[in-house]
């Protein structure tokens, strides 16, 4: 199978731009799996074949990548993917209280989505914002401090289409393939939106500044 054969003109130059910016053409094996799936919403055998035959690699060498990372789909997840960490801090902050409640709200479980394909749901190991425990995710985007209240409220918003704005991030939350495109490495002009670092988060940096001026 031709790569031209499944990708528009324009898809397969912007995968020769991603793969242009490393020394080593194989290195784009990541960033091309996240432009493919947000093209096609997962990780489809089109995208493992023509990012193999872009990087001249064995298509079991794509998918091996693809596999492992569990940022990469290989079955459509929702519009939203809402990711809900159940890690040792998160857990004990109510973490699992908050899946349960979204698994209800949603009426669906752990990597199932909702009929209308608006709202994916899946338990995360960690979400590396632990300051911020218990911390819910939906497309990568962080949304601190839950409580199973607030995270019904939040999935129902998402089924309705009224996504709410991210705790820190963009004043946007962008769907699940725009936010794909973004971690190919493509940028959606919103870096430097909303909330960077809150104040969990620099409260270390905060004493450490104030010690050196001592």
């Amino acid at each position: 199978m031709s790569d031209h054969q499944v990708f528009t003109a324009e898809q397969l130059a912007t995968m020769d731009t991603i793969i242009a910016r490393y020394p080593k053409s194989r290195s784009a094996i990541m960033p091309l799996l996240h432009f493919v799936q947000s093209i096609d919403g997962y990780v489809t055998p089109r995208g493992i074949e023509s990012i193999a035959l872009k990087l001249d690699l064995a298509t079991a060498e794509v998918t091996a990548v693809s596999t492992f990372y569990t940022q990469y789909k290989s079955e459509p997840v929702g519009e939203y993917h809402v990711g809900v960490c159940i890690n040792t801090l998160c857990a004990v902050m109510g973490g699992d209280a908050i899946f349960e409640a979204a698994c209800d709200q949603l009426g669906i479980k752990n990597h199932e989505t909702t009929k209308n394909g608006k709202v994916s749901l899946e338990r995360i190991e960690c979400n590396a914002a632990c300051d911020f425990a218990p911390v819910v995710m939906v497309n990568w985007e962080f949304f601190d401090n839950q409580t199973p209240q607030s995270v019904k409220e939040m999935v129902d918003d998402l089924q309705n289409g009224k996504p709410p704005v991210p705790t820190r991030g963009p004043n946007t939350l962008r769907t699940w393939k725009e936010n794909s495109a973004v971690l190919a490495g493509l940028s959606d002009g919103l870096a430097n939106e909303g909330v960077q670092a809150g104040p969990a988060t620099l409260r270390g940096l905060n004493i450490a500044q104030g010690q050196d001026k001592k």
